[in-house]
């Protein structure tokens, strides 16, 4: 009775409904997934970002004819000073300047000002002048603080740190700061801005100099993504905007007095209403995409040097900031994977300017729980009675409803209702039951099977008899083993021999020793097909390239349809050879592994379908950059892939340290290996063993092939006879080496081994053991480049700390955004080399 019942379809989709209900809000994948498909709908939506808007990078290229960073504030005051003669709007810094700047020799010309003035008769004619042009020249905190307020539009950052202070503030806000105060208006019990404390405020006379001075303040979600800015913080009691907010205030003339809060609802910005949440943070849009500027840039050292006409941002905001790697702070947000601080508040600026912002209304949440309650009814009344089909069919419908509505209300109208829970429990429910109904019928199924024993003996003496041996051992398979299939199964082993597939008659006697062991002359049969498969050999005694056969004869061997030339070299997996496809005189690599010697029996037959399966994904793959496959196939348990014959040579010995290519040459590597994974992973292709030896480099052309795209992957869930999974430790990610389910990002890592060894002639991950090797891949840092060859540039160096994160989200997450990164250091390189 028990058993009936919890057949009922009804009854598991119900217990699906509520195992769900209490998974979701007992664990944070409801955030999880709710925030993924919040950042699938900004990146679907789109929106032109405010033309008033510039920004003015501090780059690369900036820091290279400037000089290293931190610059003189005399260098700030200049850009500033140029801005101000251009005729811009608004200039925003979100460059600190907390901490003064003063040259050693300062003090004592000060000092002797002093005495000068004491008796200046004392002294030449001019000498005055010389000395104040000299104090002039040196006091850069007082140079800078005259050109922003000589502008009069300049807004300067400050920072909190986020927390509930108790008591009174140890030291009162300037009064700066102060001055920004916000009155607000409204009910308390509806929310507060977010509380900080520890003010960290510019220089006094740079804070007085400035037209606003407010705090630069992010808080990324759990999962590290910035999708709120806040618009006002809590200091104590007293309310201050942030620095967007500021420098949307201030684009539009507008003072703190023109600025009101609505506690827990809005902020009102002259006659813009701003909805906000508890906290006052708002859902801005995201212009920025990866490898797209939705905002114009340009480089501080261009507008500096006078490259870039100064009147260009008359009437803009322009925000001014770092982009260089290395230099400030890099943001995750829906659109991009590491947004500078400077494009993300000119993002934010755009968002209230433009008012382009997602906004969650109150009905929101109770929208999600009643399409949630109807999915609920869906699966427990009308799925059970639906047919496979119509339930197919309705459920993809229902399904697409569900994110048609949610995506168009973001896309169309920035609405937020978020529609993943009913949706994934849709998902859930149908698979439970779909599979649930599979296991019923599979029960049955195997009941028929058992009493169709018979039917399967008949089929396969009918399929042998045809001369198809291998349906014939598939349904004889079926059939219970006893003396009478123990007879059957020996002919059709006989019958395999007579055709020379000895691996397959080693299969069927294989079958019959697991039953009887002592049947008949089994054991002889099975040394005999052993030894006749060991006797077809590539490169046996007849000499290089030739195959020895069963009566001794040589020949010239053929694999397939290719003739086999000569040995080229022996590699992880097996020989690969030299062939040539004699139908068309095509000349080609052809790589192969014997599978019976590499896999244990019980795991033979997965192995060849995992060999086959990987190497057509591999050969699907057309870029150039990789290496083409012609063909696959298998003869006498030989299994091999015919492949583009190369010329070049692979990239070891360029990793030996009195061996190393230029700095150039391994940038444009880099960059053609990463554009190859980027392309492999978007079509579902991991590598998995990325190293010098699988990379072919064409030194006079600079052209390169990733190799053995799909093979490490064959031993993935599979161990070899010798119990070694296929791949290279030295170059694996911390997560592949665990055992974790991996992805591209693992390319990437291995690609940052392999470019660290280019340029310095080491790995970054040594161990006298694997153990040790191991261990020190997952919890080690490695080594800055720099320190094993001062030549690198720093650029390359950051490029490889970047791809040797151990935590994935930390590194390049995309094959096009490593390939950008070092196609922006070539261009480097290549204008350092023209310039000599």
């Amino acid at each position: 009775m028990k058993r009936a019942l919890w057949r009922r379809d009804w009854i598991v989709a119900l217990a699906v409904v509520l195992a769900y209900l209490a998974i979701w809000f007992a664990t944070p994948a409801a955030g999880w997934l709710e925030a993924r498909a919040y950042d699938a709908g900004v990146r679907l939506t789109q929106r032109l970002p405010d033309p008033r808007i510039a920004v003015i990078a501090i780059d690369q290229q900036s820091l290279d004819n400037i000089g290293r960073w931190p610059w003189s504030r005399e260098t700030h005051a200049r850009l500033i000073d140029r801005l101000a003669a251009g005729g811009a709007r608004v200039v925003a810094t979100t460059v600190q300047f907390t901490e003064p700047q003063q040259d050693r020799g300062l003090p004592y010309l000060q000092q002797f000002k002093r005495r000068f003035l004491q008796n200046p008769e004392a002294y030449p004619h001019g000498f005055g002048a010389q000395l104040d042009a000299a104090l002039h020249e040196l006091d850069a905190d007082t140079q800078l603080a005259r050109s922003i307020a000589a502008a009069g539009n300049v807004v300067l950052p400050m920072s909190f740190t986020f927390g509930e202070a108790q008591g009174e503030p140890d030291r009162p806000l300037p009064g700066f700061v102060t001055r920004t105060e916000l009155e607000p208006a409204g009910d308390p019990g509806h929310g507060w801005p977010s509380p900080v404390n520890g003010a960290t405020v510019p220089l006094p006379r740079l804070g007085s100099a400035a037209v606003w001075v407010a705090g630069d303040t992010l808080v990324p979600d759990e999962d590290g993504v910035i999708r709120r800015i806040p618009l006002a913080v809590r200091h104590f009691d007293a309310l201050y905007p942030t620095f967007p907010l500021a420098v949307a205030a201030r684009t539009l003339n507008l003072r703190p007095g023109d600025i009101g809060i609505d506690l827990g609802r809005s902020v009102q910005l002259g006659g813009l209403r701003l909805p906000t949440d508890a906290s006052a943070a708002l859902l801005p849009y995201f212009y920025s995409r990866d490898g797209e500027a939705a905002f114009p840039v340009d480089s501080f050292y261009d507008v500096l040097a006078g490259k870039i006409p100064a009147g260009k941002y008359r009437g803009k905001t322009v925000l001014i900031g770092a982009t260089a790697l290395g230099v400030g702070a890099a943001y995750v947000t829906p659109g991009a994977v590491a947004t500078p601080s400077v494009l993300l508040a000119a993002n934010a600026v755009s968002a209230l300017l433009q008012q382009h912002y997602f906004v969650s209304p109150p009905w929101a949440h109770w929208t999600g729980m009643a399409v949630l309650l109807a999915v609920a009814l869906y699966l427990i009344l009308a799925l059970p009675r639906l047919k496979a089909a119509a339930a197919a069919g309705t459920t993809a419908a229902l399904l697409l409803v569900l994110l048609l509505v949610q995506f168009t209300l973001m896309v169309q109208a920035m609405l937020w209702v978020p529609l993943v829970m009913p949706a994934t429990l849709l998902l859930l429910g149908h698979a439970v039951l779909t599979t649930k109904r599979f296991w019923v019928t599979e029960e049955r199924e195997q009941k028929s099977a058992a009493e169709s024993a018979e039917s399967n003996r008949m089929l396969g003496l009918a399929f042998q008899g045809q001369g198809q041996l291998d349906m014939a051992f598939d349904k004889f398979r079926r059939v219970p083993l006893g003396d009478d299939m123990m007879e059957l199964l020996y002919n059709l082993a006989l019958d395999f021999e007579r055709k020379r597939q000895f691996n397959k008659a080693e299969n069927v006697y294989r079958h019959m020793a697991r039953h009887d062991p002592g049947y008949r002359d089994l054991g002889d049969k099975l040394k005999r097909v052993r030894q006749m498969s060991e006797t077809v050999l590539l490169g046996g005694g007849g000499g290089a390239g030739t195959v020895l056969l069963a009566g001794g004869d040589v020949e010239k061997p053929m694999l397939g349809r290719y003739q086999v030339e000569k040995e080229l070299g022996k590699g992880a997996m097996g020989v690969v050879y030299q062939g040539r496809d004699p139908k068309i005189g095509r000349v080609v690599a052809i790589k192969t592994m014997a599978l019976t010697q590499e896999f244990e029996p019980d795991l033979l037959e997965e192995a060849r379908d995992r060999f086959f399966r990987e190497a057509e994904t591999a050969g699907r793959l057309n870029h150039p950059s990789i290496v083409t496959i012609y063909d696959a196939g298998e003869e006498h348990d030989l299994a091999y892939i015919a492949m583009e014959f190369l010329k070049g040579r692979d990239l070891t010995p360029y990793t030996r340290p009195d061996s190393l290519l230029p700095t150039l040459a391994v940038a444009g590597i880099a960059r053609q290996v990463a554009e190859a994974l980027d392309y492999a992973h978007a079509q579902g292709v991991v590598h998995r063993d990325i190293k010098p030896a699988n990379v072919m480099y064409e030194p006079d052309t600079g052209a390169i092939k990733v190799t053995d795209f799909g093979i490490a992957r064959i031993t993935d869930s599979s161990r070899t006879r010798t119990g070694m999974v296929l791949g290279t430790p030295s170059y694996m990610s911390p997560e592949q080496l665990s055992g974790k389910r991996i992805d591209g990002r693992s390319d990437l890592f291995s690609l940052g081994v392999m470019l660290y060894q280019l340029v310095t002639g080491r790995l970054p991950f040594n161990g006298d053991s694997l153990a040790e090797l191991m261990f020190r891949i997952a919890n080690d840092a490695p080594a800055d480049p720099r320190t094993l060859n001062a030549r690198i540039p720093g650029m390359l160096a950051a490029i490889i700390m970047k791809a040797l994160q151990k935590d994935v989200e930390s590194r390049f997450q995309s094959g096009a955004h490593f390939a950008a990164a070092c196609a922006k250091l070539e261009a480097g390189l290549k204008q350092r080399a023209e310039h000599g």
